[in-house]
């Protein structure tokens, strides 16, 4: 029977804690991925099956985390059994685990993800309405042939390359940094506005295919962020490319890490970077580190200009644009949208 999939990994959305009413003292990741839904009456009726693929609080996540859960993908697009997939996360790195899954999948099924800004033992927990929101949001899109990697959290849904957490600790935590909702859903989970029913609300996203054996390698490419602020002067550029450079000196004992392949800068405005900070980039620049420019602001991301010394990242995060860096250095290839920074 055709089911939808829902994948765990832990985050605040099965945290507990033992006081309802002071939900900021938890603990994340204690429940299993099967509690959650048999704590939704819901998803009574709804074939699903459940896989626990990781449990921690979402600011640990790793590298190891990634692959397990690109290989429960990948098993779940060639099962033809699954005609959805949900990913339950916590949501402090939502963005970054969105922005990948997109980019390694090919769209041929929804991958839905989702999380709590609250446990699931406080009196306001916002776990079951979401989880709900998003089991039935996949099952729509399987239905309506729509692929991609969205995000519903609040009622709302995002594509997994505009979604980011925008507010420390209110319910309603996210947005899409400029961009609007592909949809509105009401409090009962049925659909307000679609991209199907308005244009305004966008165009549903189908993913980069780049493929998730791209995760297969052990460790990815070391990609940094840093800040331009007043008084950037370079200095943790520099010793990046210092340590970077002791490193592939040392013996494979003694190596502390891989070199740095990478740096995101985290820039003012619409990716301007201090003059201090520059100088330091044009240095890691001629050692063969590639620099993109995101922004610092929370909305309206970089967009490339004539004379622009280093790519512009588009509306990612820095986050974000870490993780899209990553992907290409790994799959040594051009971006697939414009959107994106210029190949490496």
């Amino acid at each position: 029977m055709a089911h939808v999939l829902i994948l765990g990994t832990g985050g605040t959305i099965a945290g507990t804690g033992t006081d309802p009413d002071r939900a900021w003292a938890y603990q994340a990741a204690q429940l299993g991925v099967a509690q959650l839904v048999a704590a939704v009456p819901e998803l009574a009726a709804i074939p699903l099956a459940t896989q626990q693929v990781a449990q921690i609080d979402s600011k640990d996540m790793a590298w190891p985390v990634w692959q397990a859960l690109a290989q429960a993908l990948d098993a779940a697009m060639q099962d033809a059994a699954v005609e959805a997939v949900v990913v339950t996360h916590g949501t402090d790195t939502l963005e970054e685990t969105a922005c990948l899954l997109h980019h390694l999948h090919d769209g041929r099924k929804p991958i839905v993800l989702t999380a709590a800004m609250r446990p699931a033992t406080a009196s306001d927990a916002d776990g079951p309405r979401n989880l709900r929101d998003a089991v039935r949001l996949a099952r729509m899109a399987a239905g309506l042939g729509l692929g991609g990697v969205v995000a519903v959290l609040h009622g709302r849904v995002w594509a997994g390359t505009d979604v980011r957490k925008s507010h420390s600790h209110a319910l309603d935590a996210f947005d899409g940094g400029g961009a609007v909702p592909l949809a509105l859903l009401d409090d009962a989970g049925g659909m307000l506005a679609s991209a199907g029913a308005a244009a305004q609300w966008g165009t549903w996203p189908r993913g980069e295919a780049m493929g998730w054996t791209l995760l297969s390698a052990p460790t990815p490419p070391r990609v940094e962020i840093v800040l331009s602020h007043a008084d950037a002067d370079g200095w943790l550029v520099d010793a990046a490319l210092r340590q970077s450079a002791l490193d592939a000196t040392a013996g494979e004992a003694h190596r502390r890490a891989q070199a740095l392949r990478g740096l995101i800068v985290a820039a003012t405005g619409h990716g301007t970077v201090n003059t201090g900070l520059e100088a330091a980039l044009q240095r890691a620049a001629a050692q063969g580190v590639v620099v993109w420019r995101s922004s610092r602001v929370a909305r309206g991301g970089v967009t490339p200009r004539e004379g622009d010394a280093w790519p512009a990242a588009g509306t990612f995060t820095p986050a974000q644009a870490r993780v899209a860096l990553q992907m290409r250095l790994l799959a040594q290839r051009p971006p697939l949208t414009s959107r994106m920074a210029p190949a490496v």
